[in-house]
């Protein structure tokens, strides 16, 4: 190894031991084996900052925000805008008016579906999403061709789980009024080069809307730099709490969609005959918030940007190189989803045995990954399969547990094979 690509992995390498001790989920045995945790891309665990937060905010800081002269709920006030500042910062987004609190990213994508195209919706206007999507960046789109005759297409992908770019640029046309993407998938871990979409996108006037929850917790994201009017993402995929996600939106746009429900604090005035609509993003706030969400979130962020997100995602890109490894060298096991440029997500099918009997072997060797169509019933159907079993990394994980995975999955082919 040379001394350029030595200082590199240095300057890259993660204190992972000590970060482990950050997280005590990690630290239990399962059916009496040391607990390997590779189910991330469903949800990731908490560090003891994010867990403390939360607690300390129900102990001594509890209050409805907005509303109150109190103490209490001025501090909660306090951490609950201050958490929208910390992820305006996050994401680079120019304004906080720019940062809608929303219940995760489903709830963005539909917000979205309801506000922003329903409204202006003729009947024959298209929407524009790949292969690859959830279900989260499908289900609302068919739902709105229900409501207003909306025509949804869809970009193919190849055998690596790769968007086709070039199907793409036959597809969107002058009828195209969002293109809505995924990132990164979430059931084969491909990463989408979404500037290019973009480009193209913007150059037919089309608005974008980028689904990041599978994203953002493993590199960083700059908003204005992607260019996208919408991106949104999920508090539980990035060590925050569940029940909380982020809709980023460029403020022009947020201005001009009307509100998404209605209730109280997402209003000015109140009258039989007519109501006036708070500022944003309150507008799209209604009801009490998840206050603790938001601080949770909040220091979820700042536990990634001390660890660092590009070593964060040197480390977690090292991991997925030696799992496709050890992993590929299996008789019998098909690694699902092979794109070139790939976030820390393996997802595989073991000749015989199916997933879900895979996943109960595992867990009995204290081994937990995920089973099933991972949301995403389309992508399996192109790969002609009923499921997949599907390891996700995080940076809290180790080559060691990668060990873990492959001795359990040669004892699963013994007791099933």
């Amino acid at each position: 190894m040379n001394a350029a690509v030595t200082a590199t992995r240095s300057a890259t390498a993660l204190d992972v031991a000590a970060i482990r001790r950050d997280f005590p989920i990690l630290h239990q045995t399962v059916n009496g084996k040391p607990l390997v945790y590779l189910d991330n891309a469903a949800s990731s665990q908490r560090p003891k900052s994010v867990i403390e937060a939360i607690s300390r905010y129900y102990e001594h800081d509890h209050a409805n925000v907005h509303r109150g002269v109190h103490t209490l709920s001025q501090r909660a006030t306090d951490a609950y805008e201050g958490a929208r500042e910390t992820i305006r910062r996050f994401i680079n987004a120019r304004d906080t008016k720019e940062i809608v609190f929303v219940r995760g990213t489903t709830e963005a994508v539909n917000l979205v579906a309801q506000s922003f195209l329903r409204p202006g919706f003729e009947p024959g206007d298209e929407i524009l999403i790949s292969a690859l999507e959830h279900h989260a960046n499908i289900v609302p789109w068919q739902l709105l061709r229900e409501q207003v005759g909306a025509v949804l297409k869809v970009i193919p992908i190849n055998e690596q789980g790769v968007v086709d770019f070039d199907e793409f640029q036959k597809l969107i046309g002058p009828r195209t009024k969002l293109l809505a993407l995924a990132h990164v998938s979430n059931a084969l871990g491909t990463i989408v080069p979404v500037e290019k979409f973009i480009k193209v996108a913007k150059q037919h006037g089309v608005p974008v809307l980028l689904d990041g929850a599978q994203a953002i917790p493993h590199t960083a994201v700059d908003v204005q730099a992607l260019g996208c009017d919408f991106y949104c993402f999920s508090s539980h995929k990035m060590l925050g709490p569940t029940g909380m996600g982020v809709l980023y939106g460029k403020r022009e746009l947020l201005e001009a969609m009307p509100p998404w429900q209605g209730g109280g604090d997402m209003i000015l005035s109140v009258s039989f005959e007519k109501t006036t609509f708070n500022q944003l993003p309150w507008k799209f706030e209604a009801g009490t918030p998840h206050i603790a969400g938001a601080i949770g979130l909040a220091t979820a962020i700042d536990y990634l940007e001390k660890v660092g997100m590009d070593r964060i995602a040197a480390y977690e890109n090292e991991l997925l190189e030696y799992a496709t490894e050890r992993l590929s060298a299996l008789p019998g096991l098909r690694i699902v989803g092979t794109a070139p440029d790939k976030a820390a997500v393996v997802s595989f099918t073991l000749d015989g045995i199916h997933p879900h009997d895979i996943g109960t072997i595992l867990d009995t060797e204290g081994v937990a990954i995920r089973t099933g169509h991972h949301c995403a019933m389309p992508v399996m159907d192109f790969f002609k399969i009923p499921a997949t079993a599907r390891a996700s990394m995080s940076f809290y994980n180790t080559r060691e547990e990668i060990d873990r995975l492959v001795t359990a999955l040669e004892h699963t082919r013994q007791v099933l094979g």
